[in-house]
């Protein structure tokens, strides 16, 4: 569907105008789209991104600055969002043993575990989107996007 029919508009200033607004709409409608998926499982976006993020560094433990640094939406209070993957048994904290002032933080097998099972629901999300853009367009728009931020 254009951008013009989904948001009942049909006129914008110019196409950089065009653009962010449909930017902003399809990455709003990619996020709803994944929170459908992870509330079934009782997690946010921002919960999966972090519990990817340990998993990338597991067995070893990371820093809650190192998952600031690299989280997708970095808006988020990161100590609300690992308290509650703490009280879910899905990570771990502690004191560093090296560093008393430094937190670490590595993902438990429940987490792992939960990593795993949203492997299934996300595979089924991405096979919808490569009904809509073939391997080639999806590279284009990923380096396009790329461009957009340098």
């Amino acid at each position: 569907m254009k951008i013009e029919a989904a948001i009942r508009q049909t006129r914008f200033t110019d196409n950089y105008q065009k653009m962010v607004v449909n930017f902003v709409y399809t990455g709003n409608w990619l996020r709803d789209e994944q929170v459908k998926i992870f509330k079934a499982y009782g997690i946010l976006p921002q919960h999966y991104n972090a519990l990817r993020i340990l998993k990338g560094r597991y067995p070893d433990p990371v820093s809650p600055g190192e998952i600031k640094a690299v989280m997708l939406d970095k808006a988020n209070d990161l100590t609300r969002l690992l308290d509650k993957l703490v009280q879910k048994e899905m990570v771990q904290r502690r004191l560093c043993e090296t560093n008393r002032r430094k937190m670490d933080v590595t993902i438990t097998p429940k987490g792992l575990k939960l990593i795993e099972e949203l492997e299934k629901p996300l595979g089924a999300f991405t096979q919808t989107l490569k009904k809509r853009l073939t391997d080639k367009e999806a590279a284009q728009l990923s380096r396009l996007l790329d461009k957009m931020r340098d």
